[in-house]
C-alpha cells in the first residue's frame, strides 16, 4: 500500500493531476498506520502480519 502510495504521489506531481496526488498521499497515511500497528504487535483485521 506504501509503495502504490508512493507510485500514485510521484504520477500525480509529475502529471499535474492533484486526483492522484491526494490518493497517493492517503495511501502512504494508512499503509504507515497499518505498518506501525502491526510492529507493535497489535491485532489488525483478525491478523497480527501482514505478509
Amino acid at each position: 500500500m506504501i509503495v502504490l502510495g508512493l507510485i500514485l504521489l510521484l504520477i500525480g506531481f509529475l502529471t499535474g493531476i492533484s486526483i492522484l496526488w491526494t490518493i497517493g498521499i492517503v495511501l502512504i497515511v494508512i499503509g504507515l498506520v497499518l505498518f506501525l500497528l502491526g510492529t507493535t504487535g497489535r491485532v489488525v483485521g483478525g491478523r497480527k502480519h501482514w505478509y
